[in-house]
């Protein structure tokens, strides 16, 4: 049970900021801006307090009223059936606001970078890495996401070995977050005459697209090399040098894009790629200093690990992360069903999360 006085501080909290929101003169632009975000963020959570609040004091009133001897009988009767009802409700009223109240990540609202890379298994693991590319694709329309294509790299038979693109939307990364990883498909590649089942996979990195203010670039840093665009997609930009290659010294992260006719938005896109690698990569060092404490996500988190299985003779998708299985891999593959997936990863990742709460 969420103490009293827990709710009376997020209640003050919130009134404090009323009070300081409601002179903007005498605030700094910077000091208005974070308080009315804290005050924006706060409001489901009083919401959600105050009704607790409520609840619990009329909880208390019918308590008294069905031990009240001197009370009417049917009246008691009526007050001690509310308070069965109420006491019902409760945990889940608890449960709510406890949710509302988890630390957020501060990068779930922000669009996302998504990399489909091809691993183990030759021309089929190409295939696949395209497979997931077109169903990360349709899943971003069914949420009125924008989808922009920044790098295809393409196989022989018409696969992907790498690509990139650029996710923007509400809530993008809190909802892919969690697919990085390793993704194996077990299926009869359409060029095996034999028609054995093989194993390949693919790995999958999301990273939150970072903005300027979140991760600062030093030009000095920078190593950049044009050249001239080459295969399939580059066949009308290849007698000038308008495909861009970076490469961040420090850190010996490479980012290239041939994608544009123009080098300007080739190097555009590939400076969106790398600080969207460089911010993805401080908060790792940052979630491998709290590791201690808490996991920052479902799994370990390592995108070496293999997290989900696409089983098509069996039509089946196995995330191994929470033993979840689907019989419907058509939908996973579609889009369609790919949110059971998802909400499944996020109540796992939000149970582990109160847990580890409660053990503070």
């Amino acid at each position: 049970m969420i103490p009293t006085a827990k709710l009376d501080q997020i209640i003050t909290r919130s009134e404090e900021l009323e009070a300081l929101l409601a002179d903007p003169a005498a605030l700094k632009g910077d000091d208005f801006a974070s308080l009315s975000k804290e005050y924006a963020d706060l409001g489901p959570v009083v919401e959600k307090a105050q009704a607790l609040k409520a609840a619990l004091k009329e909880m208390d009133d019918l308590k008294a009223m069905s031990e009240d001897r001197s009370a009417d009988a049917e009246m008691r009767k009526l007050a001690s059936d509310e308070l069965y009802e109420l006491k019902d409700r409760l945990p889940d009223l608890e449960h709510e606001l406890q949710l509302l109240m988890l630390p957020k990540d501060v990068a779930d609202e922000k669009n996302a970078i998504l990399e489909v890379r091809a691993g183990t298994g030759g021309e089929e693991a190409a295939l696949f890495a395209a497979d997931l590319f077109r169903m990360y694709q349709r899943y971003a329309d069914l949420h009125g996401w924008r989808f922009e294509v920044m790098e295809i790299a393409e196989s022989a038979v018409g696969g992907y070995k790498e690509a990139v693109a650029a996710i923007s939307g509400r809530g993008v990364f809190a909802r892919l977050k969690f697919e990085s990883g390793v993704h194996r498909v077990q299926r009869v590649p359409e060029t095996e005459a034999g028609g054995r089942i093989h194993t390949s996979a693919a790995t999958v990195a999301v990273l939150p697209e970072a903005e300027d203010v979140d991760i600062e670039v030093d030009e000095k840093d920078l190593r950049i090399d044009v050249y001239r665009s080459s295969g399939a997609g580059g066949q009308h930009v290849n007698t000038t040098d308008s495909a861009v290659r970076i490469t961040h010294m420090p850190t010996g992260i490479v980012v290239q894009c041939q994608d544009e006719k123009s080098q300007h938005k080739n190097r555009a896109k590939a400076m969106k790629i790398l600080r969207a690698r460089l911010y993805d990569a401080e908060r790792e060092r940052l979630d491998a200093e709290r590791a201690s404490s808490r996991k920052s996500q479902v799994g370990s988190g390592d995108r070496s690990e293999r997290i989900r299985t696409y089983n098509f003779p069996q039509n089946r998708v196995t995330d191994h992360r929470i033993n979840l299985t689907l019989h419907k891999l058509e939908q996973v593959m579609t889009g369609e069903a790919l949110d059971e997936v998802v909400e499944a990863l996020i109540s796992a990742d939000q149970a582990e999360r109160l847990a580890a709460l409660e053990e503070q």
